[in-house]
Protein backbone atom coordinates (compact mmCIF):
# COMPACT_ATOMS: atom_id res chain seq x y z
CA UNK A 1 0.00 0.00 0.00
CA UNK A 2 1.25 3.14 -0.81
CA UNK A 3 -0.31 5.87 0.82
CA UNK A 4 -0.11 10.03 -0.43
CA UNK A 5 -0.24 12.44 2.88
CA UNK A 6 -0.86 15.83 3.14
CA UNK A 7 -2.56 18.28 5.46
CA UNK A 8 -3.50 22.13 5.61
CA UNK A 9 -0.94 23.20 8.94
CA UNK A 10 1.91 22.98 6.88
CA UNK A 11 5.09 20.39 5.91
CA UNK A 12 6.34 21.37 9.08
CA UNK A 13 3.51 20.26 11.19
CA UNK A 14 4.48 18.23 13.98
CA UNK A 15 0.35 16.55 13.46
CA UNK A 16 1.82 16.04 10.08
CA UNK A 17 5.08 14.14 11.43
CA UNK A 18 3.44 11.96 13.41
CA UNK A 19 0.76 10.37 10.94
CA UNK A 20 3.41 10.02 8.60
CA UNK A 21 5.20 7.85 10.92
CA UNK A 22 2.31 5.75 12.10
CA UNK A 23 1.39 5.24 8.74
CA UNK A 24 5.11 3.78 8.07
CA UNK A 25 4.31 0.60 10.00
CA UNK A 26 1.57 -0.42 7.37
CA UNK A 27 2.66 1.68 4.26
CA UNK A 28 4.68 3.10 2.06
CA UNK A 29 4.49 6.64 2.57
CA UNK A 30 5.28 9.91 0.70
CA UNK A 31 4.79 13.25 1.94
CA UNK A 32 3.62 16.10 -0.32
CA UNK A 33 2.16 19.17 1.58
CA UNK A 34 2.29 22.99 1.34
CA UNK A 35 5.21 25.02 2.67
CA UNK A 36 2.70 27.13 4.82
CA UNK A 37 0.12 27.23 6.91
CA UNK A 38 -2.96 26.99 4.39
CA UNK A 39 -5.84 26.60 7.52
CA UNK A 40 -9.19 27.79 6.55
CA UNK A 41 -8.39 28.02 2.95
CA UNK A 42 -11.23 25.43 1.59
CA UNK A 43 -10.95 23.73 -1.65
CA UNK A 44 -9.11 26.32 -3.46
CA UNK A 45 -6.99 25.11 -6.53
CA UNK A 46 -3.94 27.88 -7.69
CA UNK A 47 -5.24 28.97 -11.18
CA UNK A 48 -3.59 32.45 -11.65
CA UNK A 49 0.00 31.87 -11.01
CA UNK A 50 3.04 29.22 -11.20
CA UNK A 51 3.06 26.35 -8.46
CA UNK A 52 6.66 25.25 -6.87
CA UNK A 53 7.71 22.19 -5.43
CA UNK A 54 11.18 21.67 -3.15
CA UNK A 55 12.25 18.73 -1.34
CA UNK A 56 13.15 19.21 2.25
CA UNK A 57 14.02 17.00 5.03
CA UNK A 58 11.18 16.69 7.66
CA UNK A 59 12.68 16.52 11.76
CA UNK A 60 13.03 12.98 11.38
CA UNK A 61 15.50 13.42 8.03
CA UNK A 62 13.23 11.94 6.11
CA UNK A 63 12.56 13.82 2.63
CA UNK A 64 9.29 15.01 1.94
CA UNK A 65 7.81 17.53 -1.07
CA UNK A 66 6.70 21.11 -0.17
CA UNK A 67 4.89 23.08 -2.39
CA UNK A 68 3.50 26.81 -2.72
CA UNK A 69 0.43 25.72 -3.31
CA UNK A 70 -2.67 24.57 -1.42
CA UNK A 71 -3.30 21.51 0.28
CA UNK A 72 -5.57 20.45 -3.20
CA UNK A 73 -2.64 21.40 -5.30
CA UNK A 74 -0.25 19.24 -3.92
CA UNK A 75 -2.70 16.08 -4.16
CA UNK A 76 -2.95 17.22 -7.43
CA UNK A 77 0.23 17.85 -8.23
CA UNK A 78 1.27 14.51 -6.72
CA UNK A 79 -1.36 12.26 -8.57
CA UNK A 80 -0.91 13.94 -11.83
CA UNK A 81 3.07 13.19 -11.78
CA UNK A 82 5.18 14.62 -9.75
CA UNK A 83 4.76 11.47 -7.62
CA UNK A 84 5.65 8.32 -10.39
CA UNK A 85 4.96 5.54 -8.37
CA UNK A 86 0.64 4.92 -7.94
CA UNK A 87 -0.94 6.22 -4.94
CA UNK A 88 -3.13 3.78 -3.39
CA UNK A 89 -4.66 6.04 -0.76
CA UNK A 90 -4.56 9.75 0.66
CA UNK A 91 -4.71 11.13 4.17
CA UNK A 92 -4.64 14.58 4.87
CA UNK A 93 -3.67 15.69 8.55
CA UNK A 94 -3.27 15.33 11.48
CA UNK A 95 -4.86 18.47 11.84
CA UNK A 96 -4.54 20.87 14.74
CA UNK A 97 -8.43 21.58 15.76
CA UNK A 98 -11.59 19.70 15.15
CA UNK A 99 -13.40 19.87 11.64
CA UNK A 100 -16.65 19.41 12.17
CA UNK A 101 -20.37 19.89 10.58
CA UNK A 102 -20.23 23.40 8.79
CA UNK A 103 -16.29 23.36 9.35
CA UNK A 104 -15.57 20.98 6.47
CA UNK A 105 -16.62 23.69 3.76
CA UNK A 106 -13.64 26.19 5.20
CA UNK A 107 -10.98 23.20 6.19
CA UNK A 108 -8.10 22.85 3.90
CA UNK A 109 -7.55 19.16 5.70
CA UNK A 110 -10.57 18.08 4.68
CA UNK A 111 -9.83 19.96 0.59
CA UNK A 112 -7.01 17.59 0.66
CA UNK A 113 -9.16 14.29 0.89
CA UNK A 114 -11.71 15.98 -1.04
CA UNK A 115 -9.22 16.11 -4.07
CA UNK A 116 -8.21 12.94 -3.89
CA UNK A 117 -12.02 12.08 -3.62
CA UNK A 118 -12.31 13.48 -7.16
CA UNK A 119 -9.54 11.70 -8.31
CA UNK A 120 -11.21 8.06 -7.52
CA UNK A 121 -8.74 7.89 -4.47
CA UNK A 122 -9.98 6.67 -1.27
CA UNK A 123 -9.45 9.20 1.34
CA UNK A 124 -9.25 10.01 4.68
CA UNK A 125 -9.00 13.70 6.33
CA UNK A 126 -8.13 13.43 10.10
CA UNK A 127 -8.11 15.95 13.04
CA UNK A 128 -6.88 16.07 16.48
CA UNK A 129 -9.78 18.36 18.94
CA UNK A 130 -7.31 20.60 20.35
CA UNK A 131 -5.65 23.81 19.77
CA UNK A 132 -2.65 23.25 22.61
CA UNK A 133 0.68 23.79 21.24
CA UNK A 134 1.62 20.50 23.29
CA UNK A 135 -1.00 18.38 22.13
CA UNK A 136 0.09 14.32 21.52
CA UNK A 137 -1.29 13.26 17.85
CA UNK A 138 0.01 9.64 18.63
CA UNK A 139 -3.50 8.09 19.67
CA UNK A 140 -4.48 9.94 16.52
CA UNK A 141 -2.05 8.48 14.38
CA UNK A 142 -2.21 4.88 15.64
CA UNK A 143 -6.08 5.16 14.80
CA UNK A 144 -5.45 6.46 11.52
CA UNK A 145 -2.93 3.69 10.61
CA UNK A 146 -6.14 1.42 11.19
CA UNK A 147 -8.15 2.46 9.28
CA UNK A 148 -5.80 2.68 6.47
CA UNK A 149 -5.55 -0.87 6.72
CA UNK A 150 -9.27 -1.27 7.04
CA UNK A 151 -10.07 1.34 4.48
CA UNK A 152 -7.50 -0.72 1.81
CA UNK A 153 -8.89 -4.03 2.39
CA UNK A 154 -12.25 -2.98 2.12
CA UNK A 155 -12.64 0.42 -0.06
CA UNK A 156 -14.93 3.07 0.25
CA UNK A 157 -17.72 3.66 -2.46
CA UNK A 158 -17.43 5.87 -5.79
CA UNK A 159 -17.23 9.51 -4.33
CA UNK A 160 -16.73 9.29 -1.01
CA UNK A 161 -14.19 9.91 1.63
CA UNK A 162 -13.84 9.93 5.75
CA UNK A 163 -13.88 12.95 7.61
CA UNK A 164 -11.98 11.26 10.75
CA UNK A 165 -12.21 13.34 14.45
CA UNK A 166 -10.54 12.24 17.16
CA UNK A 167 -10.92 13.77 20.32
CA UNK A 168 -7.66 15.04 22.54
CA UNK A 169 -7.13 11.79 25.17
CA UNK A 170 -5.26 9.04 25.95
CA UNK A 171 -6.28 6.23 23.59
CA UNK A 172 -7.34 4.36 26.97
CA UNK A 173 -9.90 7.06 27.54
CA UNK A 174 -11.71 7.03 24.08
CA UNK A 175 -15.05 5.30 24.50
CA UNK A 176 -15.16 3.91 21.01
CA UNK A 177 -15.53 4.79 17.58
CA UNK A 178 -19.21 6.44 15.97
CA UNK A 179 -20.09 6.80 12.17
CA UNK A 180 -21.67 10.11 12.22
CA UNK A 181 -23.77 12.51 10.22
CA UNK A 182 -22.44 15.84 10.07
CA UNK A 183 -23.63 18.42 13.22
CA UNK A 184 -24.19 21.85 13.53
CA UNK A 185 -21.38 24.05 14.58
CA UNK A 186 -22.11 27.07 16.16
CA UNK A 187 -19.89 30.15 15.19
CA UNK A 188 -19.26 33.15 17.84
CA UNK A 189 -17.70 35.11 15.02
CA UNK A 190 -16.93 38.83 16.15
CA UNK A 191 -15.78 42.02 13.29
CA UNK A 192 -12.70 43.62 15.06
CA UNK A 193 -12.07 46.67 13.88
CA UNK A 194 -8.18 48.76 14.22
CA UNK A 195 -6.57 51.10 12.40
CA UNK A 196 -2.72 50.71 11.11
CA UNK A 197 -0.47 53.74 12.23
CA UNK A 198 -2.06 55.75 9.28
CA UNK A 199 -5.54 55.98 10.71
CA UNK A 200 -6.81 53.40 7.90
CA UNK A 201 -9.36 50.92 9.50
CA UNK A 202 -8.60 47.01 9.05
CA UNK A 203 -10.46 44.22 10.41
CA UNK A 204 -10.19 40.70 11.95
CA UNK A 205 -12.99 38.18 12.39
CA UNK A 206 -12.38 37.25 15.39
CA UNK A 207 -14.13 35.48 18.52
CA UNK A 208 -13.93 33.27 20.63
CA UNK A 209 -13.78 29.23 19.82
CA UNK A 210 -16.90 27.91 18.17
CA UNK A 211 -19.43 25.69 19.75
CA UNK A 212 -22.01 22.87 18.27
CA UNK A 213 -25.76 21.38 18.64
CA UNK A 214 -25.06 18.71 20.78
CA UNK A 215 -27.67 16.07 18.84
CA UNK A 216 -27.14 12.50 19.09
CA UNK A 217 -25.61 11.40 15.76
CA UNK A 218 -23.65 13.58 14.58
CA UNK A 219 -19.77 14.43 14.57
CA UNK A 220 -19.96 17.30 17.37
CA UNK A 221 -21.93 15.35 20.05
CA UNK A 222 -19.73 12.27 18.89
CA UNK A 223 -16.57 14.22 20.26
CA UNK A 224 -18.25 15.91 22.66
CA UNK A 225 -18.80 12.25 24.24
CA UNK A 226 -15.11 11.21 23.77
CA UNK A 227 -15.86 9.05 21.11
CA UNK A 228 -13.83 9.08 17.48
CA UNK A 229 -16.26 10.33 15.20
CA UNK A 230 -15.82 8.78 11.35
CA UNK A 231 -18.37 10.98 8.86
CA UNK A 232 -18.62 9.57 5.51
CA UNK A 233 -18.76 12.25 3.30
CA UNK A 234 -20.49 12.30 -0.29
CA UNK A 235 -19.15 14.48 -3.32
CA UNK A 236 -22.90 14.30 -4.62
CA UNK A 237 -23.88 17.33 -2.66
CA UNK A 238 -27.42 17.32 -4.30
CA UNK A 239 -30.40 18.30 -1.86
CA UNK A 240 -32.33 14.99 -2.84
CA UNK A 241 -34.94 16.42 -0.10
CA UNK A 242 -35.49 19.15 -2.69
CA UNK A 243 -35.67 16.97 -5.76
CA UNK A 244 -38.70 14.55 -3.96
CA UNK A 245 -40.67 17.91 -4.31
CA UNK A 246 -39.85 18.43 -7.50
CA UNK A 247 -42.86 19.34 -9.01
CA UNK A 248 -43.37 21.95 -6.51
CA UNK A 249 -40.35 23.20 -6.53
CA UNK A 250 -40.75 23.27 -10.30
CA UNK A 251 -44.02 25.50 -10.28
CA UNK A 252 -42.25 27.75 -7.89
CA UNK A 253 -39.33 28.59 -9.98
CA UNK A 254 -41.27 28.58 -13.33
CA UNK A 255 -43.43 31.48 -11.72
CA UNK A 256 -40.55 33.53 -10.36
CA UNK A 257 -38.60 32.99 -14.21
CA UNK A 258 -41.98 34.82 -15.84
CA UNK A 259 -42.21 37.35 -13.70
CA UNK A 260 -38.88 38.55 -14.23
CA UNK A 261 -39.48 37.74 -17.99
CA UNK A 262 -42.42 40.12 -17.91
CA UNK A 263 -40.83 42.90 -15.93
CA UNK A 264 -37.75 43.10 -18.60
CA UNK A 265 -40.34 43.22 -21.34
Amino acid sequence: MHILVTNDDGVRSPGLLCLKQALEKVAKVTVFAPERNWSAAGHNRTMHKPLRVDEVSLADGSMAYASNGTPSDCVALALLGLVPERVDMVFSGINMGANLGQDITYSGTVAGAMEAAIYGLPAISISLCSFDPAADFRAAGRIAAALAQTVFAEGLPKGVFLNVNVPALPLAALQGVQLTRLGRRVYKDVLLRREDPRGRPYYWIGGDAPGGELEPGTDVWAVEEGYISVTPIHMDMTAYHVLEQQARWAALLTKAVLACQEEAC
